[in-house]
């Protein structure tokens, strides 16, 4: 089984507990994530399976799209609701206008904070184990990039907001910043990945909608068409020598995506085969095989 697939992460869960649910449903071991939600955060995980897991490497940099709510009030030691007060309760009597004033300098790069509860290592140590121990976790800041954060709504002591952020970028450290700033402490209360590249909510699906479609045979419905993954790579389709040569590690000749660098190569509508890569001039090699060998008789007729 070789598919991409969009889980609408419920709260609660860890993205690997999501792994290992989505593994015993699909009775497949290869199963893996395009990024790292946190427990308490719902939305948009997208997971990669079988041969496809290879195509992780062009996700590692994608840009985030979330929706959440911002606490004011008190912070936490996880920075979100999910983490014991670190400073004591106090009211607030903020305006949208102040608030969307002081978020504005989180917008474009920033150096930030990762939070103590973080998968940062330490000496090789994810820092949030070493936080479990009460032992002094020392992050260094890192250059971050937050693309748009919009203030939505005010309400009470909670900031309703929009950010699209580069990858890297914790949106719990930015709540955490943002009331250290206003000086009334804060915590990100709830978070929603609404997006993950070209990956959306308009293709997620729950745990429960899996099971289902793997109990009535149509669960090829809820995988995402492959020509829809990686936009960015131009589409070529292979004949059946071609297809042969790319994967068994020969170069082909692509004269129309001349310009480009990295293309997806397909055989037929859905079967995504290879990302090929530009050698020189029209000359494209696989720089990542996607299935496996072609069958013995067209292999055969190749040799002819």
């Amino acid at each position: 089984m070789n598919a991409v697939l969009i889980i609408d992460k419920p709260a609660g869960l860890t993205s690997h507990d999501v792994v290992n649910r989505v593994r015993r449903i699909l009775q497949e071991r290869s199963v893996g994530h395009l990024g790292t939600l946190d427990p308490l955060a719902t939305g948009v995980l997208p997971l990669v399976i079988g041969n496809l897991t290879r195509l992780a490497q062009f996700y590692t940099s994608s840009e985030k799209t979330y929706e959440g709510t911002i606490r004011f009030g008190f912070s936490t030691d996880t920075y979100d609701a999910d983490g014991e007060p670190t400073s004591p309760a106090q009211a607030v009597d903020l305006s949208l206008d102040q608030v969307r004033e002081l978020a504005a300098p989180f917008r474009g790069r920033i150096e930030q904070m990762p939070p103590p509860f973080s998968a940062k290592k330490i000496q090789g140590v994810p820092a949030y184990k070493l936080a479990r121990k009460h032992i002094e976790v020392e992050l260094k800041p890192v250059q971050v990039e937050i693309k748009d954060f919009e203030i939505l709504q005010l309400e009470k002591d909670r900031a309703s907001f929009r950010a699209r952020v580069a990858s890297g970028t914790y949106m719990r450290s930015v709540a955490h910043d943002l009331g250290q700033r206003i000086g009334c402490g804060a915590h990100l209360d709830l978070l929603r990945r609404t997006a993950v590249a070209e990956l959306g909510l308009g293709d997620a699906h729950s745990l429960d909608q899996l099971e289902s479609a793997v109990k009535t045979g149509t669960v090829e419905d809820l995988f995402i068409h492959p020509r829809k993954l990686l936009p960015q790579f131009p589409c070529v389709t292979a004949s059946d020598e071609m297809a042969l040569r790319i994967r068994t590690g020969r170069a082909v000749n692509l004269p129309e995506l001349s310009q480009a660098k990295l293309v997806k190569v397909f055989v037929g509508q859905r079967e995504l085969i290879a990302i090929a890569t530009r050698v020189a001039g029209t000359l494209f090699h696989a720089k990542i095989v996607l299935t496996g060998e072609p069958s013995p008789q067209l292999a055969n007729n190749s040799k002819r």
